[in-house]
């Protein structure tokens, strides 16, 4: 009896790791078409022979002036201007969404999938606009709701938010990357419904107002506001940046510019923006492993196998310790894997450093080649959670002419019903492989270029990049590895 309520414990405990990937969830396992080891080597072939192009053929800059002082007018071009008008229906329309969403999730239905709030927030927003910056560039400035709030707050009641203390060198972006570790915490681990969702809208706009209040509105809004600083380094992707008019200070300049050299232009100006970065990239990371069986393998059996042994318990009788404990484990890691991150990261450094001879901080180097790292974290974003736009967010048109779940029909769309249509999970995985390859392909030659800007010689440059080669390598592998994991086919 005992070993029997012992399996059904320990069947719990696996069940609870599995919760938060059922949001993720068709509910079916998904065998690869030719073994793991076969995409590793392609994949890592083709990296190495990206690199070897590119040391081959990319040319040394005739000018010693680095990319980060290059004027925009040299390599990009005015599109057109955004008049005021444009841009304060973008911030009205931005607002009353807010609004929608707080009002919604107060007094709306308390199902996740009838509410409006839970899908524009979390896909729509969360997702969709992070991939509708890497096309249009920075465009969350003009409708960031919240500083709206505040300038309203400025103007009507007469609220000086030009900030009572000055510490913007100080501050960096550390309130920036410890607001998005909370958030993503609140993603993976907090059990929250739409209500839960609309109180959090709420503590973060009243954040967002003291914060504006006492540092000055610009300064909060450029450094400390999350979503702020996360779509500001995903656009340095983008073909397209916007830019306030010099001449004209209520007018904003939208510029064509090349793919991704908003990446060679500036460099993070501190080690709290190479932990964003970072905590991009290992907390998709964690998202994907902490659902695996072999995380929960880790957990269930290993590491509280040894629990039981230390304290003489069965696994009934350590159960309810154990839960709070895999809270307590999860959070942990999650909360360190930058830093984890970051010592890989300085690993490899250290080797190029050794290799080149170069006389410079392992800080430095971080800092130069940090921004090289961000169409990784683009593909591993896309790869994790782009069939929950496509599945999910469709529904955002049934939702918005009954955002309360009353019944309502206001556009006509209420009782539209897209065909839910699983999708062909071979065309999935050969997607997210193309995905993650060309993303670090991209990252190759743009540390090669930076490394070219860093080092005078060809050769030195070259050689500087081999290690991050091989970190790119180690990146690919093992992002494949947690896609390619025993896990139900959406969480893909």
């Amino acid at each position: 009896m005992k070993k029997s309520l012992a399996q059904i414990f320990l069947a719990l405990g696996l069940l609870g790791l599995a919760l938060p990937s059922w949001a993720h969830s068709f509910g079916t396992l998904y065998t690869l078409p030719v073994p793991f080891w076969l995409y590793a080597w392609g994949c890592s072939a083709a990296l190495i022979l990206s690199f070897l192009l590119v040391a081959l053929l990319a040319r040394q800059p005739r000018n010693e002036q680095p990319d980060s002082q290059l004027e925009p007018s040299d390599y990009s071009k005015v599109l057109f201007e955004l008049p005021p008008s444009v841009v304060f229906i973008f911030r009205v329309l931005s607002l009353c969404v807010l609004l929608l969403c707080i009002a919604s999730g107060l007094w709306g239905t308390a199902n996740a999938y009838m509410n409006f709030n839970m899908t524009f927030f979390w896909i729509i927003f969360v997702l969709g606009f992070s991939y509708f910056s890497v096309f249009v560039g920075d465009l969350y400035p003009l409708i960031n709701p919240w500083q709206t709030l505040v300038c309203i707050m400025a103007r009507c009641f007469k609220i000086d938010f030009s900030g009572r203390i000055s510490c913007s060198r100080n501050l960096a972006y550390w309130p920036a990357l410890i607001l998005y570790m909370g958030f993503i915490w609140f993603e993976l681990f907090a059990e929250s419904g739409p209500r839960e969702l609309a109180y959090g809208m709420m503590a973060y706009g009243l954040l967002n107002i003291v914060a504006a209040w006492l540092l000055g509105s610009k300064v909060w809004f450029k450094q400390g506001e999350l979503f702020g600083v996360l779509f500001s380094l995903i656009s340095k992707i983008a073909p397209i940046s916007i830019h306030l008019n010099a001449a004209k200070s209520q007018r904003h300049n939208v510029i064509i510019r090349p793919p991704f050299s908003g990446l060679q232009r500036g460099q993070p100006s501190s080690m709290s923006e190479v932990l964003f970065v970072l905590f991009l990239l290992s907390s998709t990371a964690f998202d994907g492993l902490h659902q695996t069986n072999i995380w929960a393998t880790f957990y269930w059996q290993d590491l509280a196998g040894i629990y039981r042994e230390i304290n003489s318990q069965n696994i009934v009788q350590a159960y309810p310790v154990l839960k709070i404990i895999h809270r307590i484990f999860e959070s942990s890691v999650l909360f360190l894997s930058p830093l984890f991150y970051l010592a890989v990261l300085y690993i490899f450094l250290a080797l190029v450093r050794r290799l080149t001879k170069f006389q410079a901080s392992l800080r430095v180097l971080a800092l130069r080649f940090c921004y090289s790292l961000l169409p990784i974290v683009l593909v591993y974003h896309i790869t994790h959670y782009y069939t929950l736009v496509s599945s999910q967010g469709v529904m955002i048109l049934r939702l918005v002419s009954d955002p309360f779940g009353f019944g309502w029909n206001v556009f006509g769309t209420a009782h539209w019903r897209p065909t839910s249509v699983a999708p062909n999970m071979d065309w999935v995985w050969h997607i997210q492989v193309g995905l993650i390859l060309f993303g670090h392909v991209v990252s190759v030659y743009l540390a090669h270029k930076e490394a070219q800007m860093l080092f005078p010689q060809r050769r030195q440059a070259a050689l500087s990049q081999l290690p991050m080669l091989v970190l790119m390598v180690i990146f690919t592998c093992f992002g494949l590895w947690i896609l390619a994991q025993p896990i139900t086919a959406t969480r893909l």
